[in-house]
């Protein structure tokens, strides 16, 4: 059973990565999904995709829930029917989970260079001055990994990556990351931290304890 990594945040926060090695047969055995969530892992066509949907719902039993624990909203969102809530990411090789009393995001992304290719859409100047300064490929995913865990969390339409979004200037070298949301006349805080392994990166956010 690869779970890759386990991180305590805090006493009601847990982070929990899985390595995806199995096939998508061995990640079902065990699993029992709602009818829902089959017609969804039936209805892919990505093997990737089919194993990391899986993967995702070990990584629940690691951590006491089941699949019939977990339900979307109308717009994909995840919850957890005891009221903690849940954040869900998949990249590639690596899947991932927050739980917590408190909203969360995360996310996970391979370090590409192809991120290059769209920095514009999401980075805003004050963000691209500082992202020159560093390993470029490997700050930009950190700053889109942050992006996406806030985008998650905040989980309100018309949220713009680069108008709404900011995340303050960073060192690869010390692993935490203030960011903010400024929507509709109202700003709001956040902590986040990231982390790097096997040419990933993962983000996860929370709101900031200490404003």
């Amino acid at each position: 059973m690869p779970l890759y990594k386990t991180i305590t945040v805090d006493q009601s926060t847990n982070v929990l990565i899985w390595k995806i090695e199995e096939s998508y047969e061995s990640l079902c055995e065990g699993i029992v999904l709602t009818q829902h969530c089959q017609h969804r892992v039936d209805s892919m066509k990505s093997d990737i995709h089919r194993r990391g949907f899986m993967s995702i719902r070990h990584l629940l039993a690691a951590i006491g829930y089941t699949d019939q624990d977990l339900y979307y909203d109308e717009f994909g969102k995840p919850y957890l029917k005891d009221g903690k809530q849940i954040s869900i990411t998949h990249s590639f090789e690596f899947s991932g989970i927050i739980i917590s009393d408190t909203l969360v995001g995360i996310d996970i992304e391979k370090q590409r260079d192809k991120i290059h290719n769209i920095a514009h859409k999401f980075v805003n100047p004050s963000e691209q001055e500082f992202v020159n300064t560093l390993d470029i490929t490997r700050a930009l995913t950190v700053v889109w990994g942050a992006k996406e865990s806030l985008y998650k969390l905040y989980a309100t339409a018309g949220l713009s990556f680069e108008q709404h979004i900011f995340i303050a200037s960073f060192e690869l070298e010390y692993p935490f990351v203030y960011g903010a949301i400024n929507h509709k006349d109202e700003i709001t805080h956040y902590d986040l931290a990231f982390l790097e392994f096997e040419g990933y990166t993962c983000v996860y956010a929370l709101p900031a304890s200490d404003i």
